[in-house]
């Protein structure tokens, strides 16, 4: 019985594992973060936004960079699992 629930399951779970990697990589993209950062910048240079919203949004997004990096470490290390 066992041996054929690890038959059933285990391509269903690795298949899990293979979805929630795509989804943490899609969530976390780190070009899109830094294209965010580059533009953030630009518009503060530019004087179309103010330096208070620029500290606050620089602040959440190198957050943001250091969370999809530190995901992205574990996608390829292979750590991240479906539970």
């Amino acid at each position: 019985m066992i041996l054929v629930d690890d038959l059933l399951l285990k391509p269903f779970v690795s298949l899990l594992d293979i979805l929630h990697a795509m989804v943490l990589d899609e969530l976390h993209d780190m070009g899109a973060i830094r294209d965010e950062i580059k533009e953030n910048q630009l518009l503060y240079e530019l004087g179309e936004r103010p330096e208070s919203e620029y500290e606050r949004k620089k602040g959440r997004l190198e957050a943001e960079l250091q969370v999809a990096e530190e995901v992205h470490e574990k996608l390829i290390s292979g750590n991240i699992e479906v539970q």
